[in-house]
């Protein structure tokens, strides 16, 4: 490719709305263009990755016996209905509605589309097991689209879907699938872990996800430092603190004037904010308020409390919904509350925090109170449940060693679904024995578009992106250092065709600018091999090779250049640098 018939427009300036390093350098170094929230046209340079992304992606499937099939973007929602999850699924899918007024959505996943697609057809135990998989794109309305591919409206995405007997068969389906996406996220060049991880929306049982490590993920997670122990935060579940034993005092109520923020009365109280027991409620399923009572140093994860709920959607509770059942903002607790025994009123309390004894919680009553707290004694009619997020003053849930934390961007996840779908879609096959039974089910999702901005967020720096050589838009760029200088030129051509005849992906860049521009671009662009063409060129028989990734810069032979490139891009694939 000649730089100068190239389509890549790059920026001097980085756009103000771009706010981390993959964004701003896609759109910077012409790879991305925004066309409005969370929606991208990807320029040839950004469409080249996508693909080389893919391909690995499709030669791994492949390798697995998975077959390729493509499905429709535009789902009915009558298949949303069977599942249960038109409703459930939430805010994020964008539904619309044809002239005939039949509904559909837009296809955020394929679960309900891949098992009815197999369910007349997938008959016998002998079919199975069997993996489909497609990639294409995808829509969820964010509610904030931002960091550019990490969170945006519509993104590319491999899915997979995998359909057995038995457990025994979906567990075998999983493993497959699992050490496939170790082998794909080795080869982009990727500094990752699998992490035990909540279904969220998807469901079933077990669950990893593929964490990218880099300081603009999104996605908390918790590692040991002496055994394999790895889970988002929302998984890990931390044990349960014990403090030292008092004797439990009388429950005394007292004013605590402007004290409605945990710090603001443990000042007031000159007490440690362990001594503390704070009060977080929620609405889930807009019908159902659930109070929430954990130590005052830690945070509640609303994963959990979900799952213990049985909700699809959870939120912040507002003060009329707190006051409707006794609760008063900012000094809430189950002391005195409106506490009925239905099935729309929750109160759980994290076992640390019913630990804590002559503490202080809220008196349901603006300005006051209660201190001398005994949770074990004075909070009736409670769920006790672990409730509360890990903290880095907490050891690992296996093996008690010390723990550490870390951001990670998730570009793959591996869901073992069980008969989630298959039940509520009435999806079955005919057994050795002739009996109806529903397939036993697997899901594998990898975001090909997250996965190359993960790629730009760990390999990076001040000049521009440093590409695995795996995923590079172009492998090599050959820069003379002055189009007017016909000797650079013509070396510059002949190294040109000679790496070309090698198979290497390589951009002669002919374009009358000075070094120093055509420079600074490869840096941005970040071919992972530079080969420049200067004024020695002609006279002594040399180039000056330089390693995007190593910042190595040697001198070499115009004769060697060519299988010296090629070798260095090979090495680097070796490598998966």
């Amino acid at each position: 490719m000649l730089a100068s018939k190239l389509y890549s427009p790059t920026l001097r300036e980085i756009p103000s709305d771009a706010e981390v390093v993959s964004h701003q350098y896609m759109l910077k170094a012409g790879m991305l263009r925004k066309n409005g929230g969370g929606i991208y046209t990807f320029l040839p340079l950004g469409r080249r990755v996508i693909r080389k992304i893919e391909a690995i992606v499709r030669e791994e499937m492949d390798n697995t016996g998975s077959q390729e099939i493509m499905m429709p973007i535009m789902q009915p929602a009558e298949i949303w209905h069977e599942s249960g999850r038109w409703s459930a699924y939430g805010p994020e899918m964008f539904k619309l509605e044809d002239r005939h007024h039949n509904q559909y959505c837009l296809g955020p996943t394929h679960e309900e589309l891949i098992t009815t697609l197999v369910r007349n057809e997938l008959r016998s135990y002998k079919q199975m097991p069997l993996i489909l998989y497609q990639m294409q794109n995808k829509y969820r309305d964010e509610i904030r689209p931002r960091f550019g591919l990490m969170r945006s409206r519509e993104f590319v995405m491999k899915d997979a879907y995998s359909f057995d007997v038995d457990e025994a068969g979906m567990h075998k389906s999983y493993e497959l699938m699992y050490d496939a996406y170790m082998r794909i996220f080795d080869r982009c060049g990727l500094q990752y872990k699998p992490v035990q991880a909540d279904s969220g929306q998807i469901g079933g049982s077990r669950t990893h996800e593929f964490m990218a490590f880099a300081s603009a993920g999104e996605a908390d997670v918790v590692t040991c430092k002496h055994c394999d122990f790895a889970a988002n935060v929302e998984k890990a579940v931390p044990g349960t603190l014990t403090t030292a034993k008092e004797e439990p005092q009388p429950l005394e109520k007292i004013a605590t004037p402007n004290c409605s923020t945990i710090e603001d009365l443990a000042a007031f109280m000159k007490i440690p904010v362990e001594k503390t027991i704070k009060a977080v409620a929620f609405v889930v399923d807009e019908d159902k308020i659930v109070l929430c009572m954990v130590r005052g140093d830690h945070e509640v994860n609303d994963v959990v409390i979900q799952h213990l709920v049985g909700g699809n959607t959870i939120e912040p509770a507002n003060e009329d919904d707190l006051k409707a059942h006794g609760l008063q903002p900012g000094y809430m607790s189950p002391i005195n509350a409106d506490t009925p025994d239905n099935e729309k009123f929750f109160v759980f309390v994290d076992p640390t925090a019913m630990n804590v004894c002559n503490g202080v919680t809220g008196a349901n009553e603006a300005g006051y109170h209660f201190t001398n707290v005994d949770p074990q004694r004075d909070f009736k009619s409670v769920q006790v449940e672990t409730i509360r997020m890990i903290t880095q003053r907490d050891v690992c849930p296996v093996c008690g060693g010390e723990i550490e934390f870390a951001q990670g961007i998730e570009v793959g996840q591996v869901f073992e679904l069980g008969t989630k779908y298959s039940d509520s879609l009435q999806a079955t096959f005919l057994d050795q024995n002739g009996k109806a039974k529903p397939y036993v089910m697997g899901s594998y999702g990898i975001g090909v578009t997250r996965t190359m901005a993960a790629a730009i967020e760990q390999y990076h720096d001040d000049k521009g992106i440093i590409w695995p050589a795996a995923i590079a838009p172009y492998e090599a760029v050959i820069v003379p250092v002055s189009t007017k200088d016909e000797d650079m030129v013509k070396i510059a051509e002949t190294l040109y065709a000679e790496i070309k005849a090698l198979g290497v992906e390589v951009v002669l860049d002919d374009r009358n600018e000075r070094a120093g521009v055509k420079f600074n671009d490869a840096d941005l662009i970040g071919y992972p091999v530079r080969l420049t063409v200067g004024k020695k060129s002609a006279a002594e028989g040399t180039v000056e090779l330089k390693v995007r990734r190593t910042g190595e810069e040697k001198v070499i032979t115009i004769a060697e250049a060519a299988a010296m490139t090629c070798a260095v891009i090979g090495d680097l694939k070796s490598k998966n640098m």
